[in-house]
């Protein structure tokens, strides 16, 4: 029997969503790899071979600086089928293959020239410096450099966020100088006309893309639905809800288990801002996000006046029931990883439902009642799993989640929790043997 297409409900057996988009997006890479290297064939040799190598990783660092763009441009139907923390891990990745890129492309030049002189490398390198075009691409150079150190693990940690954000909009400067270095290099743009449209084509089709999923939609968004606060409930000690209304909100795009950015004008700086899950389904008429406090900006929303406005980036994240396989559904939280879980309820039919609710103690269960209901609604089963790491209690081995859920292999299962929860999770559900199609993880952070 075929399943139904319905949200919460298995999608009919075609392409999954995650697959297309990925498909869609290493062919969009593949063919201008490709046409960037018949591009450098037909545009011929450059004054000496080490000169010509050096074209050839600077047309592709150009290529990847482009690819960095579309990653975080937040487009809605990349971000719905790959998730944003996906597309992220991919940006810190390709990242660093552009840092080593550009710096082979500097060095290779540099080395080209100073043979071309029979010059000092130091001496080839002040003297390229003084030329506009060479100086730009250095200079931009640099601000990957800088981007990519603090980027290191072991650097990134010791920032504070807001400090590590400031230091990667350097890299929109870095863009700035990159492409009028590469307009000033004219083998590159005017070796054809063919050349000269594609290189402009592709210029404007990333920035375009930038432009429009990180300024123009949130913008226009929030002056539509003209977002503000209507309630502020505590939850307990620690955890409160905002309810967010606003104008015609049933033409917001957002789903169950998605994430927007938000912003409280007015309770903390501009740049403050912080993802939260939606923590019901979105019904048209309302938003509600739930937090824990643990910042001071997450603490401080329990002051948000009632009336208040808020500026919302997002819906984002494809933690979604667009990803649905299979009939059962297994969903496994941690902590306030429940929020995504409890709006996917919502939209669950009555049927073949587990939940997997993961706290220290039922002290700290968030939104128990409320998940407790909606499972029994629909006739499934809720497990709370107590108890402290370390303490013997190990409730995500492969044998203890056999155990609970014998069919497991059988049903998507979805995940939010702590990173290393989450992470001790896809560990057991791959010893399970459940097909990596039916495994659906949230993973918090923008960085």
């Amino acid at each position: 029997m075929e399943a139904t297409s319905s949200q919460g409900r298995a999608r009919p057996r075609t392409v999954p969503p995650v697959v297309a988009a990925r498909w869609a997006l290493w062919t969009f890479v593949i063919v201008n790899l490709a046409i960037v290297e018949v591009l450098f064939l037909n545009a011929g040799t450059g004054q000496n071979g080490v000169l010509t190598v050096a074209k050839f990783f600077g047309l592709h660092a150009a290529v990847l600086l482009l690819f960095q763009l579309l990653l975080v441009a937040r487009l809605p139907w990349l971000d719905r089928r790959i998730g944003m923390d996906r597309l992220t891990v991919w940006h810190r990745w390709v990242g660093f293959t552009l840092l080593w890129t550009l710096l082979t492309h500097a060095v290779l030049v540099v080395l080209g020239f100073a043979r071309l002189d029979d010059a000092s490398m130091l001496k080839t390198f002040f003297a390229l410096a003084g030329v506009p075009a060479s100086l730009l691409g250095m200079l931009a150079a640099a601000i990957v450099v800088v981007v990519a150190s603090v980027s290191a693990r072991k650097v990134r940690r010791r920032l504070r966020y807001e400090t590590w954000h400031g230091l990667h909009l350097l890299l929109y400067v870095a863009l700035g100088l990159a492409f009028v270095h590469q307009l000033q290099e004219t083998t590159t743009f005017t070796s054809s006309a063919f050349a000269k449209i594609y290189w402009w084509a592709l210029w404007l089709f990333a920035f375009g893309a930038l432009v429009t999923g990180r300024i123009v939609v949130p913008l226009w968004r929030n002056a539509y639905h003209r977002f503000q606060v209507t309630a502020v409930v505590p939850e307990s000690d620690n955890v409160v809800s905002v309810h967010v209304t606003g104008r015609r909100l049933d033409r917001l795009p957002a789903r169950a288990g998605q994430f927007c950015i938000w912003r409280f004008p007015g309770h903390n700086h501009w740049w403050l801002a912080n993802p939260f899950s939606l923590s019901a389904a979105p019904d048209g008429r309302t938003l509600r996000l739930t937090a824990k406090a643990v910042g001071s900006a997450s603490a401080g929303l329990r002051q948000i006046p009632v009336g208040s406005r808020a500026f919302v980036e997002g819906p984002y994240g494809a933690f979604t029931s667009l990803h649905r396989t299979r009939p059962g559904a297994l969903l496994i939280a941690g902590g306030v990883g429940i929020t995504p879980v409890r709006a996917l309820l919502e939209e669950e039919p009555a049927g073949d439902v587990v939940v997997l609710y993961r706290v220290r103690s039922e002290h700290d269960a968030v939104l128990v009642d409320e998940v407790r209901d909606l499972v029994a609604d629909r006739g499934g089963e809720l497990h709370l799993l107590t108890g402290r790491t370390g303490e013997g209690s190990t409730p995500f081995e492969p044998d203890s989640l056999r155990a609970l859920v014998p069919d497991i292999a059988e049903r998507d299962v979805y995940v939010c929790g702590p990173p290393p929860m989450t992470s001790a999770v896809l560990s057991a559900l791959s010893g399970l043997k459940v097909p990596h199609r039916q495994v659906h993880a949230e993973r918090f952070g923008l960085a």
